[in-house]
């Protein structure tokens, strides 16, 4: 797994000196997990919302993640499962600055879909469908 995202995404950013080794990739990525200690944010927005469950109206949660961070990140869906209402956050991106800060995720028109998980493809999650977010993954 650590050599396929360095052959993918650690070899582009190595044009950078303070990422250009594989040692230094992978701890700066550790470093800005920390930093912006995404599941801690979710879990405080969680518990300021009043519905069960983790299900979030879309447009709210962007809403609430925008200010946290002061940039719009790239929130990526799993449709709802038959007979389910809810769409599932599949990931969330933050985008960075050569300069390591925290910038604002633009997403070229027309992208749909990317990353497949399991048998689902994640996509541009639908602003109007309730959203699970998984805060305790298995």
């Amino acid at each position: 797994y650590r050599k396929h995202e360095w052959d993918k995404h650690g070899t582009c950013a190595a044009t950078l000196q303070i990422l250009n080794s594989q040692k230094k990739y992978f701890g700066k990525a550790l470093d800005l997990y920390k930093q912006v200690d995404l599941n801690r944010c979710l879990l405080l927005l969680h518990s300021s919302f009043t519905r069960a469950l983790c299900v979030f109206q879309m447009t709210v949660l962007k809403e609430a993640l925008t200010r946290a961070y002061g940039v719009t990140l790239k929130i990526q869906c799993l449709p709802p499962e038959e007979g389910e209402e809810a769409q599932t956050i599949g990931q969330i991106e933050f985008c960075f600055t050569k300069n390591l800060e925290l910038r604002n995720c633009t997403e070229p028109k027309g992208m749909q879909t990317g990353l497949q998980l399991g048998t689902g493809e994640l996509s541009v999650c639908n602003d109007t469908l309730p959203t699970y977010y998984p805060l305790q993954v298995q």
